[in-house]
């Protein structure tokens, strides 16, 4: 029996009975209450505060400018729609690399002032200090490795990780860390189909991958780029369920038309 129609609230100790049971789970990106209220009731288990929120809502060409002031602002109107989902929040570039009492700090903002379920940190080993300050507060941690967006300048590019075997061997060193520091789960981000599920059959807690194959124990998505809203962002590993672009940008220029032909508003919609 699938655990997904029976759960009301889903919780991370859910979300580990999916991995234990082989049920796949569904997490997409949310930046503000209208659209995290549909994407609730569509039943996708975790929403993710995403700091591609610089990107997508702010036009930045990286997650690097936005601020915890800003994530706690988009997180506060995502917890206000969400009835089911688990609501997870990344704690943006800057607020806890420094030290574990900054990443402390900051979370306990991002917990205290959004109401959000849990936090997301990208890195292994080099953040073990701060993973552990945060979980011995009671903050669940989702961790994230493979391309790492926050470190897109070390990397200088957004190519596939892992794909040499010293760095392959890390990241699973790395993924056996977080679980041993008492993460409940981890992002896999644009990584080797095999290397995903060498990581995903190495430890208990589940994966979820974007552009890591299908033997994730659950996949995410960027809203905006699998709607089709964004344009000019194509990579392999989107699937693109909507052109809400072609959509929206038809209804807008039907409205300036209906406007500038005075068709708008007619008489049952005039008082």
């Amino acid at each position: 029996m699938s655990i997904h129609g029976n759960i009301k609230i889903v919780t991370t100790h859910q979300l580990q009975e999916m991995k234990a049971k082989g049920e796949k789970i569904s997490m997409l990106t949310a930046y503000d209450y209208s659209m995290a209220k549909i994407i609730d009731q569509a039943g996708v288990d975790v929403i993710l505060v995403g700091d591609s929120a610089s990107n997508v809502m702010a036009g930045n060409e990286t997650t690097l400018p936005i601020t915890l002031d800003h994530m706690i602002w988009h997180a506060t109107s995502v917890v206000k729609a969400v009835n089911r989902a688990l609501v997870v929040v990344d704690v943006p570039f800057g607020s806890y690399q420094g030290s574990s009492s900054e990443a402390l700090r900051s979370c306990i903002r991002i917990m205290k002032e959004s109401g959000g379920h849990a936090v997301k940190m990208e890195g292994g080993i080099e953040i073990k200090e701060s993973i552990t300050r945060v979980l011995s507060a009671g903050i669940p941690v989702m961790g994230h490795l493979g391309l790492t967006p926050q470190s897109i300048y070390k990397f200088g590019t957004y190519t596939v990780r892992a794909k040499e075997e010293a760095e392959a061997k890390k990241l699973i060193e790395d993924a056996k860390v977080l679980e041993e520091l008492g993460c409940f789960a981890i992002v896999l981000e644009k990584i080797p189909s095999k290397l995903a599920k060498k990581v995903s059959e190495a430890i208990a807690i589940p994966t979820i991958g974007i552009g890591a194959g299908p033997d994730t124990d659950g996949q995410v998505l960027v809203v905006h780029d699998m709607l089709g809203i964004t344009q000019d962002f194509k990579p392999r590993f989107l699937r693109q369920y909507a052109d809400l672009n072609t959509i929206m940008k038809n209804a807008f220029e039907n409205y300036v038309s209906d406007i500038k032909s005075q068709k708008f508003p007619n008489e049952k919609e005039s008082y």
